[in-house]
Order: structure tokens, then C-alpha cells, then sequence
């Protein structure tokens, strides 16, 4: 690594496919590139929710941008980096945000962060059997999960932007019955247990590197999908049964909140 410039290699978890990461400080806003096109990272640009998020515009398309994007939020990037991927789905590292934090701690400082979206009412949305609320208020996120799982079951995390960078190690999970239609559907190629949490009926197949990891990595996730705002979210944040759907629904009703004129913007139901 070089100051001001950092890479990563790794398999993408849907794919299989080999992706080389390449991070360099650049003016503008937080953007990924493919080849010579460009999309930024902006709630607009979502193209898909399904399992990932992947952004899309200006020809270029990349997924599984969530934990990079947390990681990059720890580290107070809003705007100032360029990604280049050299596949369409970023690498899964270890499931976490946490093997991204040494390269984007070594792009140097970050810039001057944005003055943030500040919701003056409660804003709510409901997708999927899930809810989310942005209340106003000093900023804070409280994630709740249930799953019909006897080694997860309800689980809740709280706390404020002093207590994010402790979510970073927590890891993506899921289920060993679920392995099979997944890789029908063409996903979960590059699946392993160095990829994630896998559980079977009993348990987790490696240990938990916390008893609520599952409900921490929801909370990576929630952080990660904010920071398409490109800025700070001032407000009291309590997502129920979160997604990536929920989370982008969350962030187009909050901002055609502050400015009705993008009540239009597109949603994203996938």
C-alpha cells in the first residue's frame, strides 16, 4: 500500500469470480469505476437489494458495495475516493467490514465531512415485513432481528457513531438449507465458512466472534447502506426485521422528505 492509495483481492460471495479493488483518493464524490465508466455511490444509482446492493448508471455496474461502503463510513469518507473493481462483484473477504478498514485507513485522512441530513419529523417505512424509523433527534441506531433459528432468536443492538467501528468485525450469515436453492439461482458461488457465518440446525458451524454477531452485522449493514446519503444522518434510527430494501426505502423517503421534488426518484422493491 501507498499513502493515498490501497488494494484488495478476493472472490465474490455470489459470483465466485475474482475481483482486484483497487482505492485511490481522488476529488469528487465517493464513485466506483469499471474499466472507464464511473457510478457514483448515491441512493439513486441503486440498481438492485436482492441479497446485495449494486449500484448502477454511466455503464458501470458493481455489487456487494455494502461493506465496503461501512468501512469507508468508519473511517469518514462521504466523498473523495474512487473504487476500481476489476469484476462486477466486490470480494467478500471474511464476510465483515473489517478487513477493508486497513485500506481505507491508509488513503490518508479523510476530507471535511458534509454537513448531514437532519429530518425536522419522523419519517417510517415498512418493506417486507420489516419497519424503519428516522426520528429526529442526536444520531443513534437500534437494529432488532428474530429469526426462527434456536441459535439466533430475537437479538437487539443500540448505540451511537462512537459505537459503530465495534460492528465492524460482525459477519454476514446464513443457512446450510438454504445453500442449495441459493446456488440454483446462480448465487452463493463463492460461499465457504471463510466467507461467513454458516448455520445449521443446530448452530453455528465456527464460533461467533460475539453471541449477537448476527444482529451486529445487520447494524454493518444498515451503516453501510446509509452512507449512499453521501453525508451523516442526524436522526434516531430503529430498523425491525432490516433488509437492504428497507434501508434504501428508508433513505428515498428521507430525502424526498427534505426536498419533495425527488419524491419521484425510483424505488427499489428487488
Amino acid at each position: 500500500m501507498a499513502g493515498g492509495v490501497a488494494e484488495v483481492t478476493g472472490v465474490g460471495l455470489h459470483s465466485g469470480q475474482t475481483c482486484r479493488v483497487v482505492l485511490h483518493r481522488a476529488e469528487g464524490p465517493l464513485r466506483f469505476r469499471r474499466g472507464r465508466a464511473e457510478v457514483t455511490a448515491t441512493v439513486a444509482n441503486v440498481a438492485a437489494t436482492d441479497r446485495a446492493v449494486t449500484l448502477a448508471g454511466g455503464g458501470a455496474r458493481v455489487s456487494l458495495v455494502e461493506h465496503l461502503l461501512a468501512a469507508l463510513r468508519l473511517g469518514g469518507f462521504f466523498a473523495g475516493v474512487v473504487v476500481e473493481a476489476s469484476a462486477e462483484e466486490l470480494p467478500i473477504l471474511d464476510g465483515s467490514a473489517a478487513p477493508w478498514l486497513e485500506p481505507v485507513a491508509a488513503l490518508g485522512p479523510p476530507p471535511p465531512v458534509p454537513p448531514p441530513l437532519t429530518p425536522t419529523a419522523p419519517v417510517e417505512v415498512g418493506r417486507g415485513g420489516g419497519v424503519a424509523r428516522a426520528e429526529p433527534g442526536p444520531e443513534r441506531l437500534e437494529v432488532a432481528i428474530d429469526f426462527p433459528h434456536p441459535a439466533i432468536g430475537a437479538q437487539r443492538w443500540s448505540g451511537g457513531p462512537e459505537d459503530y467501528p465495534s460492528l465492524a468485525p460482525a459477519r454476514t450469515f446464513g443457512f446450510l438449507r438454504d445453500a442449495e436453492a441459493l446456488r440454483a439461482r446462480g448465487l452463493a458461488l463463492g460461499a465457504s465458512l471463510e466467507h461467513a457465518i454458516v448455520y445449521d440446525d443446530d448452530g453455528p458451524l465456527r464460533p461467533l466472534r460475539s453471541p449477537d454477531e448476527p444482529v451486529r452485522h445487520k447494524a454493518l449493514d444498515a451503516i453501510g447502506d446509509l452512507a449512499l446519503l453521501g453525508r451523516p444522518l442526524r436522526a434516531h434510527v430503529t430498523i425491525s426485521r432490516g433488509s437492504h430494501a428497507l434501508h434504501h426505502a428508508l433513505m428515498a423517503a428521507l430525502l424526498s422528505a427534505e426536498d419533495p421534488s425527488r419524491a419521484g426518484d425510483r424505488e427499489v422493491r428487488s
